[in-house]
């Protein structure tokens, strides 16, 4: 290679890398082009809507923010304003106002003055911007929602998107507000915020069976127009039963948050007669929990202190007494052995739940919830324990999780100790309360009590074979 030739390659090469990487920086703008919502599909869109704007037309209806006569508020503008803040183009626009929720670390999205955000609706799309008046020295006087829509559309889709504003307002204020859960006492409630944490994704519960439930549970929110199109009032009636610590409080608690329903809570040993319970219930609002605990204690004991008659209670149950809408009634036993059938027959319980002791794989969702380990070296040791027979209830080995969160080792050999120990529900007990100073059982139950939990216990481990998890739901 003669120098010439050595110069001229030595020259192409700083050549052929600004090339090279020129047709880089080309094909990466032309893939933002196309890609970005910033390049040309938005540009598209754009002169799309601005086509639209020119060739069709459109009538403006103006919601204010208050009423012009006596300057109150419009609640309407308020029930607007909660709908287009759901909106999903709200979220995605170029510019979006946050401001803080009613709940802690809750953010809500609001237009910004002028801002233009477009819905489809019945294949018609339709926009909101958000107008501001000021007076001369610049002072806000008062604001305005905007909905633009075409002429065309208007007759064809006004009224059913109107109805649809109303429904998903009042499920935001649903799903925003404090709940409280209420306990009877001498004929009234008496009320305190509710605040328990148990939601659905924290319930040890098998996943199907968790998302058969919660898929019941959103349905009924939309069956308003069905359950009156049949002829029955929209309310729904579940049945929770199985041995103590197995999660059906928790169940009640991730029900009412998952709703947003206010709980309450009916203590039949404080109503006195038929007429009580008949007010009581009178007295419970709509979008509710109706909650019984230990219906099977009551029905089997009768407390002294109630007067309530079978007929009374079977009316409770019906919803003979109060046609009040959106109600869920949840009754909790240990057992339904010795209920008559007639009480729990389909109309009055709609659903039936079984809770069952702790079986392996509960075992693993509580350790992936107390100690945030989803794999451990103890896991197959205990596999082979709850196969062998051995059981605990979900909150006794919540309890030894909890009490030894910082080392998932300790806490999972303490449950294998307390499993291994089990050989009656005494010392069950007792291993599981031994580490926090706690009372040992036989000295705070009663003798009576105790015999029937263990029978339970005894029948759930006979019953379970194999011990596997065997929670199921019963469509009625």
């Amino acid at each position: 290679m003669s120098i010439r030739d050595y110069h001229q390659y030595s020259f192409m090469f700083p050549v052929q890398l600004l090339f090279i990487f020129f047709s880089i920086l080309c094909s990466i703008f032309l893939l933002r082009l196309f890609l970005h919502r910033s390049g040309l599909i938005y540009v598209v869109r754009k002169f799309a809507d601005w086509f639209d704007d020119r060739f069709h037309v459109h009538q403006h209806l103006k919601v204010p923010e208050f009423n012009d006569s006596t300057h109150q508020e419009n609640q309407f503008y308020r029930r607007v304003s909660l709908y287009v803040s759901s909106l999903a183009s709200l979220e995605d626009s170029d510019f979006t106002n946050l401001f803080s929720g009613k709940k802690p670390n809750e953010i809500v999205l609001s237009l910004d003055d002028d801002q233009v955000i477009h819905d489809v609706f019945l294949g018609a799309r339709v926009s909101w911007f958000n107008t501001v008046q000021r007076d001369s020295a610049n002072q806000l006087v008062t604001r305005s929602f905007v909905l633009k829509i075409r002429r065309k559309d208007k007759r064809r889709v006004l009224k059913p998107y109107l109805q649809q504003i109303h429904a998903v307002s009042d499920d935001i204020e649903q799903r925003r507000k404090e709940l409280n859960i209420h306990s009877n006492c001498g004929g009234r409630w008496k009320s305190v915020p509710f605040n328990h944490p148990a939601s659905f994704d924290s319930m040890v519960m098998e996943s199907d069976l968790k998302s058969k439930i919660r898929y019941d549970l959103e349905t009924f929110l939309k069956s308003k127009q069905y359950y009156h199109k049949i002829g029955r009032v929209w309310r729904r009636s579940y049945l929770i039963y199985g041995p103590s610590g197995t999660g059906k409080s928790s169940f009640i608690a991730a029900v009412a948050n998952l709703l947003s329903y206010d709980v309450f809570n009916v203590n039949l040993s404080q109503v006195r007669d038929d007429a009580d319970l008949n007010m009581l219930l009178l007295q419970t609002t709509c979008k509710s929990l109706i909650v019984i605990e230990h219906l099977d204690r009551y029905i089997l004991e009768k407390s002294a202190n109630s007067k309530v008659s079978s007929s009374g209670f079977l009316n409770f149950m019906d919803g003979i007494s109060n046609f009040k809408d959106e109600r869920i009634m949840i009754f909790t036993m240990n057992s339904k052995e010795g209920i008559d059938s007639n009480l729990l027959r389909p109309g009055r319980i709609d659903v039936c739940i079984h809770f069952t002791m702790c079986d392996f794989n509960s075992l693993r969702d509580l350790a992936c919830n107390y100690l945030g380990v989803k794999e451990h070296k103890l896991f197959p040791q205990l596999e082979e324990i709850f196969q062998s027979g051995a059981t605990m209830s979900p909150a006794e080995i919540g309890e030894l999780m909890l009490a030894n969160r910082n080392s998932p080792s300790r806490a999972l050999k303490s449950v294998i100790t307390a499993l291994k120990s089990a050989s009656s529900p005494a010392e069950l007990t007792y291993a599981s309360e031994k580490g926090s100073g706690a009372a040992h059982w036989k000295e705070t139950v009663p003798k009576e009590f105790r015999k029937l939990y263990g029978l339970l216990r005894m029948k759930s481990c006979k019953n379970s074979g194999s011990f596997d998890h065997d929670t199921d739901i019963i469509e009625r």
